[in-house]
């Protein structure tokens, strides 16, 4: 393999765990660096958040790299998942137990072409309470998790493509290919508003962020075991 120049600057692809931040990611990886090359700092930074629910794709700058993060940022993002119908959580997805349960309407092919045309375009979302979204200098689960009341404005995000599959009769597996910032919790969400039958993330995992592919990542141990052979 080519050496990577990790202390100048490099661009990794990494397939992040469940149950990972994406910050666990750079600060396992930093330290790693650091450690290796005897560094007592290094700039490390991520090109877009992945839910510790999630796994799957997470670009990781180093060095002189970083500079061009927010490039990689801006890139659109390719996600396959599980949405499971007729219950709600407060979080959207698996992270918190479920509060309400509605009756599910028969998922026939044209239910599913219903619910991708709806979702296909320019959209408007809500974030989840339950995220990292910055509202007067607090994070919004920080409320959420004091059970306190806070509105949040929609957003703008675009879904380029919305293929939709029912594995079952209350779970829709799908790929989704969309704009930086969309919450696909929040569109797990609404698409259980469309039907009135409530709906709520159970599996995500990113496959693409821009031009970086799953097949181009490495887990964070192979990884490590790559700096630490430089």
């Amino acid at each position: 393999m080519k050496e990577i120049p990790f202390e100048l600057g490099a661009v990794l692809v990494v397939d992040k765990p469940l149950n990972w931040t994406s910050f666990d990611v750079v600060k396992k990886i930093r330290y790693t660096i650091c450690k290796q090359f005897n560094l007592k700092k290094i700039k490390v930074g991520h090109a877009g958040t992945l839910d510790p629910l999630a796994s799957g794709v997470v670009v990781v700058c180093t060095g002189k790299k970083t500079k061009i993060i927010d490039q990689f940022i801006n890139e659109s993002k390719e996600y396959t998942g599980e949405i499971r119908l007729g219950s709600t959580t407060p979080s959207f997805d698996l992270e918190t137990e479920i509060d309400k349960e509605f009756p599910i309407p028969a998922l026939d092919d044209n239910i599913l072409k219903k619910i991708s045309n709806n979702f296909t375009g320019e959209i408007l979302q809500v974030p989840p309470i339950f995220s990292a979204k910055r509202i007067n200098g607090k994070r919004a689960y920080q409320y959420a998790r004091n059970n306190e009341e806070i509105v949040l404005k929609p957003n703008s995000v675009t879904i380029h493509s919305l293929e939709l599959k029912a594995i079952d009769k209350n779970t829709l597996r799908f790929n989704c290919h969309c704009s930086k910032g969309t919450y696909i919790r929040s569109l797990a969400r609404d698409i259980g508003l469309f039907l009135d039958s409530g709906g709520h993330l159970i599996s995500l995992k990113r496959i693409k962020s821009g031009n970086f592919s799953l097949e181009m990542a490495k887990s964070i141990d192979e990884w490590i075991d790559i700096i630490k052979a430089s």
